[in-house]
């Protein structure tokens, strides 16, 4: 396993012959509902991003549902119109910010501290959070292009090893030893 991104250096899925044996070289990283079909866009991938963008889409419509019985529930309460405003802007700022975090991500690795220091935020700005899955899944699945630059660059160096590997040392010719 790649030590820099977690890449295993073994494929997965169908490409494992059926003898049992295990190929060498890295394994594609599965993505969250996607598995490693992002790798050859088969197995249903198409029919997976479809359903993210459903799912993601109809839990954004649904959260704003909730946030709106919220804003309605502090309106009848009268708690005033300063606590109403100030909510609504907590929530539109942390929605952006969140929709900005999640958006990145798909293109870097967070860093987890980083991460670990928002985790507030990004609850309450969830709807950003669903609606960058929404908007990527329309696109390609949620951190497929970061995963094959990763899994890419991982084939590029396991290639180098190999080739640089190759053949029986003692049968080189007498001017290749060092």
């Amino acid at each position: 396993m790649s030590a820099a991104n977690g890449i295993p250096e073994h494929p997965a899925g169908p490409a494992e012959p059926a003898d049992g044996t295990v190929p060498a070289g890295p394994r594609p990283e599965p993505l969250r509902f996607f598995g490693t079909t992002w790798l050859h866009h088969d197995r249903g991938y198409a029919a997976r991003r479809v359903a993210a963008s459903v799912g993601s889409l109809a839990l954004t419509a649904g959260s704003c549902l909730v946030l709106r019985l919220a804003h309605e529930g502090l309106r009848i309460a009268d708690t005033g119109t300063f606590v109403t405003l100030l909510t609504a802007l907590v929530f539109a700022v942390c929605t952006a910010l969140a929709f900005s975090h999640t958006w990145g991500a798909f293109g870097r690795r967070p860093d987890p501290e980083r991460r670990s220091a928002l985790r507030g935020l990004l609850a309450i700005g969830f709807v950003g959070s669903l609606l960058a899955y929404f908007v990527r899944s329309l696109v390609e699945a949620p951190g497929e292009k970061l995963h094959r630059e990763e899994y890419e660059a991982a084939l590029a160096r396991h290639e180098k090893r190999a080739s640089r590997r190759s053949g029986n040392p003692v049968k080189r010719s007498p001017g290749r030893r060092g």
